[in-house]
């Protein structure tokens, strides 16, 4: 198993919210797999923390379902099924389709032109292969992009479907020019938006989803047997890390 890539984790105001966002991207990007449990201070020691935080993170991702507590052991990141993609996907194609056609009429033009830097480093993210830049320019794209209708329950919502679900194993798309291909539906979304096209924007925002259905699946990796555990990691104290 690939060790952790360095994260930068700064001073500890939100430690717990960024090491659960540093372990999130890591299970993202296929560095922690589903199956194999995980040690806390092993894990601390790759991101440069002490055990703590890292115990309370875990914690907050296990009540999202993304991992699991094993008494004595760790943690085990939980599988995703075929099943759950299939429903997270119908949940946000149920809101965000009809919200995208909603907001291409009612928002102004100077709304949606303010997300163009985003939906362009979408793109370059994925032309550069630079993942963790790809999911965050993503989750803001689409967040930032919701919220022009005014529902923040609904923002809300999406936010917590899109945490519960994981685009396993992107760092591999990203060799087929598949995850180029899905950052440049933003810039088209937003494209067809400005043009007042409500009904080719929801369509677009519906393939996008499928398309990211698709993405999910192919870059999930096999389950780790029951009994594998991970290879000892090494120290891995960054610079400047708190502890």
């Amino acid at each position: 198993m690939p060790h952790l890539e360095p994260r930068t984790i700064s001073v500890p105001a939100h430690l717990r919210d960024q090491v659960a966002d540093a372990l999130r991207a890591a299970l993202v990007a296929g560095e922690l797999r589903p199956g194999v449990v995980y040690s806390a201070p092993a894990l601390a020691a790759e991101l440069g923390v002490s055990a703590t935080p890292v115990r309370e993170a875990m914690l907050d991702l296990a009540r999202a379902g993304l991992v699991e507590a094993v008494r004595n052991k760790g943690f085990r990141i939980t599988e995703m099924t075929d099943r759950d993609l299939d429903e997270f996907t119908e949940l946000r194609t149920l809101i965000e389709v009809p919200t995208v056609g909603r907001v291409t009429e009612t928002a102004g033009g100077e709304q949606l032109e303010a997300l163009r830097p985003l939906a362009r480093r979408i793109v370059t993210a994925a032309r550069k292969g630079d993942v963790l830049a790809y999911l965050e320019a993503d989750h803001r794209f689409h967040l930032e992009l919701l919220g022009l209708a005014g529902n923040t329950r609904l923002v809300e919502v999406v936010a917590d479907l899109r945490k519960r679900s994981r685009l396993y194993g992107l760092g591999s798309l990203k060799e087929t020019g598949r995850l180029v291909s899905s950052a440049q539906e933003h810039v088209e979304l937003l494209d067809l938006m400005l043009a007042g096209e409500a009904r080719a924007a929801e369509d677009c925002m519906r393939r996008h989803l499928a398309h990211i259905r698709t993405l999910w699946a192919d870059g999930r990796p096999d389950p780790a047997p029951e009994d594998e555990q991970p290879p000892a990691l090494p120290p891995a104290v960054r610079p400047g890390g708190h502890r």
